[in-house]
């Protein structure tokens, strides 16, 4: 049996620090979040995506500065887009993911942070997603592409994928477009319908 070195539990704490993005704190259920902010607590402990990571601050960010309404967070991991968007003001939010490990984290932290998620388990590329005004997907460049056709909500935030990465946009039109650690994080707007005109 190995011996563990005394202090790991404080340590293993202190890799865990709180961001601030914008009006948000994200930051563990130990952290002190800057008077002012908005806090979100997400226990690093569960599902993937505690806020730290570049993609999840490229979406906030994007978040931040949109109209509030409905939002739909696909691939929602621990809950972390969700829940600072509930923070935000965006509501009614849903939350869908493939993994039930996903959902669960996403439905305690909800709680933990005194917000109201629909989250629920669901293949976003073969079942009817739930509707909204605006969606967030931070998961693989293939699956958003897939996604994008599928979707009918009027802007969506992506990101999941480097720098270096071009989405073809299927569907969408591209307003915003940041770069963060190598990483990408853009804003899409649903294009316009092309109606044909046939002429006698």
């Amino acid at each position: 049996m190995t011996e563990v070195e005394p202090g790991w539990e404080e340590r293993w704490r202190d890799f865990h620090r709180g961001v601030r993005v914008g009006p948000l704190w994200i930051g563990p259920p130990w952290g002190e979040p800057p008077a002012g902010a908005l806090p979100v607590s997400i226990d690093p402990g569960q599902a993937f995506g505690t806020g730290a990571h570049a993609t999840t601050r490229l979406c906030l960010e994007l978040l931040a500065e949109l109209p509030r309404g409905s939002l739909l967070d696909v691939g929602c991991g621990s809950g972390v887009l969700a829940i600072a968007a509930a923070r935000l003001g965006f509501g009614p939010v849903s939350a869908v993911d493939v993994a039930d490990t996903a959902v669960a984290a996403t439905i305690t932290n909800a709680g933990a942070n005194g917000v109201q998620i629909d989250a629920r388990l669901l293949d976003a590329l073969a079942e009817q997603l739930p509707p909204a005004q605006v969606a967030v997907a931070n998961i693989a460049l293939d699956t958003i592409e897939a996604l994008m056709p599928l979707l009918a909500v009027e802007q969506l935030v992506t990101s999941g994928y480097l720098a270096r990465d071009a989405v073809r946009p299927r569907g969408y039109r591209l307003l915003d477009r940041r770069e963060l650690d190598g990483w990408a994080g853009e804003l899409y707007a649903r294009a316009p319908e092309r109606r044909s005109s046939i002429c006698a």
